[in-house]
């Protein structure tokens, strides 16, 4: 679902005298800059995005979105946050859609970074809220990174199942390209292939904005489909984010 990017750093200051020569006065070494960017643990973030993709199916098109969550740092380290969207058209016909979830970072087991949570998915117009329950399993394979993720809608008494693998190839110290594909599972069939590309942009300690572009396919006897349009769901689109830590 929607993922965050937290930036902690701390500057650091070296402590030393340089004799120089005798008869001369010593000359204080520079002083490290102190990095004023230590953050508490928080999250706000901001999107744009041409269609609302949301498991093979596009759910609305022209759409803004904001989430905000926080980090406990715990033992289990426990992440609770909102997520609101919103279309700029309302004659789309899109109802509103609220998330609110929490979810623990359980260790690694196996070699899996393992992490477990619930959302709540609720409709303020239209009604008909669900619940889900989440595992995320996540390691590096070297060459790329893979995330396995299961999902159970305890109100519709469904599964779905994603696997997906990541690349990340550095461009600059403040630029990266984050290429990304993968396939989704639920009800039964398959739902729908994926494939991104995201250009997060490091503007300082602790804003970053991402650009990216996706493709979403759906072939005719899989169950992903176009609910704004009616239509199939091969879908290109496209957006923008931008996240601030705290």
């Amino acid at each position: 679902m929607k993922k965050a990017i937290l930036v902690a750093i701390i500057g650091a200051m070296t402590l030393g005298v340089n004799a120089g020569d005798w008869g001369k006065a010593p000359v204080a070494p520079a002083k490290a800059p102190i990095e004023e960017c230590y953050d508490i643990g928080g999250e706000i973030s901001f999107g744009y995005e041409t269609d609302y993709m949301f498991r093979g199916s596009r759910l609305g098109r022209d759409s803004i979105w904001t989430d905000v969550n926080y980090t406990i740092d715990s033992i289990v380290p426990i992440t609770v946050g909102a997520w609101y969207i919103s279309e700029l058209d309302p004659a789309n016909n899109f109802d509103d859609e609220l998330d609110l979830y929490v979810s623990a970072a359980l260790g690694t087991y196996g070699g899996f970074d393992v992490d477990l949570g619930y959302t709540r998915y609720i409709y303020p117009g239209a009604g008909g809220d669900t619940g889900e329950i989440n595992l995320g399993l996540s390691r590096s394979l070297g060459f790329v990174d893979l995330a396995l993720g299961t999902n159970y809608d305890h109100t519709l008494d469904t599964w779905y199942h994603e696997a997906g693998v990541e690349k990340t190839f550095g461009i600059t110290d403040s630029m990266s390209l984050v290429i990304g594909a993968g396939v989704g599972y639920g009800v039964n069939n398959w739902t729908h292939y994926y494939a991104t590309a995201a250009l997060p942009i490091e503007l300082n300690c602790r804003a970053t904005l991402t650009p990216y572009i996706g493709w979403n396919g759906v072939p005719s006897d899989w169950i992903g489909g176009d609910i704004a349009t009616g239509n199939n769901g091969d879908v290109l689109h496209s957006g923008v984010s931008l996240s601030v830590s705290f």
